[in-house]
């Protein structure tokens, strides 16, 4: 494997386009983000951590996500003193984690990380991706970060960024990092869709915390710089004018609108269908549609419609576990999303496959003020119950299809749900 890909030093004769972001490291917020695959799997399951060192963050999120069953093989950037890091930890760690000096060494793992950023040139990049790849179990994850600043998609990141428009089942923009990182998960072999049911729904590592219960998504973050931004520029451009005042009178009103609270599941047997999003419950009717199913064929669904107000939290939310296995976007109109025009507005379909279940759809629609859909879940990702995927900027609707004749509604119009909190349907057993 080329070392400098994982952020070694390039040789003199191959600076690499990257080479002034060399000192790039993984804090511990990010090293969460890495190992989150790691950390939403039951046990047994097996990790592999490649180019670490016994100070690293990644290494100590590793070991925290570890469950009695699992087992966590380390290739050490310095294998001496890396034994001795693991003896000291004593035998709960000892024996579940075995240091090895190479890859070579390394059986295929469920879940494996590359520890540092991957910086330099786009071929090291690449060698090294695909040498790891054959050491991911069929239906595992690979979890690798680069640098995410404006302008630097080149080398190592480009590299990334392609294979994760390849194979990408998920990615995280990490801000509180020094620098910055963007997070890929990357899957070659498709998973068990009914794989999804036993994971558990984590934090999203790319909002910012403000409190324990309270987190502000990256769209906020970057919204809110841009208002106070413009506060700095007006305030440089006409110093003695209180122009200023008004775009940095927004940042507190447009961060609480991207806020994402902790939500906690309710407590049942898996059979509960929970809200995808906050807001009023618009209507509950059955709706046939021929747009979901793999054959094209029309189905009978149980539609529960939520319109979202701009007060409300925007955050979506997986309403099912299950396996992402389409998106659909269709263009259309911005009429009121309280109204029927908005049926017809643009939206974005993300189709879950529950397994037995059948498949559930989330629409996520436009409104007035709504113009801009977020869905963080590509095609191959799987959800947990609950999980966060995407938002809607600015009011909107979030409708949930579910196969008709296996649930029952649990809300009516006018109800208010709570995104990842409220039942609204119960599959029947």
């Amino acid at each position: 494997m080329n070392e400098s890909a994982l952020g070694q030093p390039d040789p003199p004769d191959r600076p690499g386009l990257l080479g002034a972001l060399r000192a790039a490291t993984i804090g511990a917020r990010a090293a969460r983000a890495l190992v989150h695959e790691l950390a939403r799997r039951p046990g047994p399951k097996t990790a592999l951590l490649v180019g670490v060192g016994p100070d690293s963050p990644v290494l100590t999120a590793a070991i925290d996500a570890l469950l009695p069953e699992d087992s966590l093989a380390v290739v050490a950037t310095d294998p001496p003193a890396m034994r001795t890091h693991i003896a000291a930890q004593g035998s709960w760690v000892r024996d579940r984690v075995q240091v090895l000096a190479a890859t070579t060494a390394a059986d295929p793992a469920d879940v494996v990380v590359i520890a540092e950023p991957l910086t330099g040139e786009a071929d090291a990049a690449r060698e090294t991706l695909t040498e790891l790849a054959k050491l991911v179990t069929a239906g595992g994850v690979l979890t690798a970060a680069t640098v995410a600043l404006p302008g630097l998609a080149v080398g190592a990141a480009a590299e990334l960024d392609r294979h994760a428009a390849l194979y990408g089942v998920g990615s995280d923009l990490v801000l509180w990092n020094a620098p910055p990182v963007r997070i890929h998960r990357l899957r070659w072999a498709a998973a068990d869709p009914g794989a999804a049911e036993r994971l558990t729904a984590t934090d999203r590592p790319s909002s910012v915390p403000l409190t324990r219960e309270l987190h502000i998504d990256s769209n906020g973050v970057a919204a809110a710089g841009i208002t106070l931004g413009l506060a700095a520029l007006a305030k440089l451009a006409r110093p003695r004018s209180r122009l200023w005042l008004l775009p940095a009178a927004a940042t507190l009103p447009i961060a609480a609108f991207f806020r994402d609270p902790q939500r906690d599941l309710p407590d049942d047997d898996g059979s509960l269908v929970i809200a995808a999003s906050d807001g009023k419950v618009l209507s509950v009717e059955h709706v046939s549609d021929d747009r979901f199913s793999p054959d094209g064929a029309t189905v009978d669904y149980l539609r529960i419609a939520v319109f979202l107000s701009v007060l409300d939290v925007h955050v979506n939310r997986a309403p099912v576990a299950g396996q992402v296995v389409d998106y659909q976007l269709e263009d259309g109109g911005y009429a009121p999303a309280m109204n029927a025009e908005a049926e017809h507005n643009v939206a974005a379909y993300t189709v879950l496959d529950t397994g037995p279940r059948g498949r559930v759809v989330v629409a996520q629609r436009t409104g007035l003020l709504a113009r801009r859909i977020v869905q963080r879940a590509p095609v191959g990702a799987q959800l947990a119950r609950g999980e966060r995927f995407g938002l809607i900027r600015f009011g909107s609707r979030t409708d949930v299809y579910l196969p008709a004749e296996g649930v029952e509604p649990l809300v009516a119009p006018d109800d208010r749900v709570l995104g990842g909190t409220t039942p609204i349907a119960r599959f029947r057993r």
